[in-house]
């Protein structure tokens, strides 16, 4: 009798807004997707959940109530426990371009504007994700 294979885990992506409707509408697409999902409101509950769920990637906006996402994004850099944690920060507050580089400076790995189309953030947590799953090139 053939065992069955076992179980993949998917990845678990963090999405961190203060918009219900943002939360509800990426956690549910991604979770179509497969994966696994979880939500915070603030940068605060974006820490916590962080640092207790480990998730595989977050998707933060910038501005949120309690601490912001430039804060999370600095604690997130600052804890060994959640340095390497991916980031795509995800606002609609970049008009002229400016908060990009200083979301990558302060620790983003990647920056997306509002309104996005689901499958176009998809693309981008898919390739930053294998970008974790490769080895570093030998030097």
């Amino acid at each position: 009798m053939a065992r069955p294979s076992p179980r993949v885990r998917m990845p678990l992506i963090l999405v961190a807004d203060d918009s219900v409707e943002t939360q509800e509408l990426y956690a549910e697409y991604f979770k179509t997707c497969g994966f696994n999902v979880d939500v915070a409101s603030d940068g605060r509950e974006a820490l916590r959940k962080a640092r207790t769920r480990r998730p595989d990637i977050i998707v933060m906006d910038l501005q949120m109530p309690h601490l912001d996402g430039w804060g999370a994004i600095s604690e997130l850099r600052n804890r060994p426990e959640t340095a390497i944690i991916p980031v795509i920060v995800l606002t609609g507050h970049d008009f002229k371009n400016e908060l990009k580089p200083a979301a990558l400076a302060a620790g983003a790995c990647s920056f997306v504007t509002k309104p996005v189309i689901p499958d176009h953030l998809l693309r981008e947590i898919q390739m930053r994700l294998a970008q974790q799953a490769r080895p570093p090139a030998s030097a």
